[in-house]
């Protein structure tokens, strides 16, 4: 099989629960640093794409490759190592740490997560730590939330946690950026906000795949949209001919998939 050129490259990906096909034979490339947008009505099967390009399920056939290497059924932790993370539509911190302590448990293969490192490397563990933290500060002043470090993740708004998890996926320096409804129960200016950090995060090299309803958000962010339909991937392309396609317009006004 012919390997498509990309970042993140997905061959005939499907993925079936019983009888019905959730992901059915999807295949796309996404260039590293685009902004690509998944569309579609509930149902799809957008999410059980994510998860399976993620590590939380199992797809049943294809392969997914990460900057040329395959990271088809590996752990989630695998493919976060690998440099694929991914945010959620509902995102849960723990609500009784701080803002700042919730950024730095993100990092992968730190020495203090070996138990017996504390003892044996107490300086490289100290060290890491300060680097960690340092990381997370950066982190959370670039999302905006600085003068919350110290307080419980709890007491943040939706949007907010949204940014929280930014800041926590981009602590780990991944190379691409799955964002699972940004826009769902954000308020207009919190939205604002985390589109104005997608785009420069962008512009510094990091790549995205985003799920989104907001069809004003994925015309002004997204290039290219993909648009899946009863697990199929039905067209990719630019925003503006994929969102006048009447394809795309039948899909969503049609009957639910």
């Amino acid at each position: 099989m012919h390997t498509q050129a990309g970042l993140l490259v997905v061959e005939s990906l499907s993925k079936n629960f019983g009888g019905h096909q959730a992901v059915d034979q999807v295949s796309f490339a996404l260039q590293a640093r685009a902004i690509g947008g998944l569309i579609g009505p509930n149902g799809a099967g957008k999410t059980t794409l994510f998860n399976c390009l993620t590590g939380f399920m199992k797809p049943a056939s294809g392969r997914v490759l990460l900057d040329r290497v395959s990271i088809s059924g590996r752990s989630s932790s695998a493919v976060f190592a690998a440099g694929l993370a991914r945010t959620f539509q509902i995102p849960r911190p723990f609500p009784e740490m701080t803002v700042l302590e919730n950024v730095m448990v993100a990092p992968r293969g730190q020495a203090g997560e070996r138990f017996w490192a504390n003892w044996l490397q107490p300086r490289q563990v100290a060290q890491q730590e300060r680097k960690t933290q340092e990381s997370a500060r950066y982190w959370l002043n670039f999302v905006g939330l600085s003068s919350l470090e110290h307080e419980p993740a709890r007491i943040l708004s939706g949007g907010q946690r949204k940014l929280l998890e930014l800041a926590r996926v981009m602590v780990a320096q991944p190379k691409i950026v799955l964002l699972d409804e940004p826009g769902a129960g954000v308020n207009p200016a919190l939205l604002d906000q985390i589109v104005d950090k997608v785009r420069a995060l962008n512009a510094q090299g990091t790549t995205f795949l985003i799920i989104e309803h907001n069809m004003d958000l994925v015309a002004s962010l997204c290039n290219p949209v993909m648009v899946m339909a009863q697990g199929r991937l039905l067209m990719s392309g630019p925003a503006d001919s994929v969102l006048n396609d009447p394809r795309v317009v039948d899909a969503y006004l049609g009957s639910p998939a």
